[in-house]
């Protein structure tokens, strides 16, 4: 009997073809789409799809080979309006048997980040989940839209400008009014 796996869409290590790569297609339905919007803060998700192929690399490990394909809907960072990004990335993730997992607070950061510890199972939608994190616009920007200028002060008060708050504004205020009081 084999163990539970930790979804639907995980593949048991063991399983796998060592001769062939194991394909894979990915189209998630509209409760994993509603979830992945809560999770990445989108205002919408469509189009999301992950397809490849998982295949051996030597005695132990495997390399997961995927295109990912998703149409994301997200607010302007400056209007609020909705933004539409299309994502088409080539996805590549390889998991090592013997990967040495570097805990240490100052250690370096590895140059290839593509690499992951080899389970019992991988998981194309976890892979999937996170490339499309990855991918999303951090600051989406509508093309035509101007930066806004919002300026806050208390009720019956003139509101700071930016020229008022450059640290050398006060001196340049300073020397019209003493260039003012010479000439008179």
């Amino acid at each position: 009997m084999s163990p539970t796996p930790p979804s639907a869409t995980s593949l048991r290590v063991a399983n796998l073809s060592q001769t062939a790569p194991t394909p894979f297609s990915l189209r998630p339905d509209a409760a994993a789409m509603a979830a992945l919007v809560q999770a990445l803060d989108l205002s919408g998700l469509r189009k999301l799809s992950f397809e490849g192929s998982l295949k051996p690399m030597g005695d132990s490990d495997w390399q997961l080979k995927g295109r990912l394909g998703a149409t994301v809907t997200q607010p302007c960072i400056a209007t609020l309006e909705p933004v539409i990004t299309r994502i088409d990335i080539d996805v590549v993730r390889t998991f090592i048997r013997d990967y040495i997992d570097i805990d240490a607070p100052e250690a370096e950061v590895p140059e290839d980040d593509s690499i992951e510890p080899l389970g019992a199972w991988i998981d194309p939608a976890v892979v999937m989940e996170e490339a499309l994190a990855l991918a999303v616009p951090e600051y989406p920007r509508k093309e035509d839209s101007q930066p806004t200028t919002t300026r806050v002060t208390e009720p019956g008060k003139t509101p700071m400008t930016d020229e008022e708050a450059r640290p050398f504004a006060g001196l340049a205020a300073l020397k019209q009014q003493l260039e003012n009081d010479t000439d008179s």
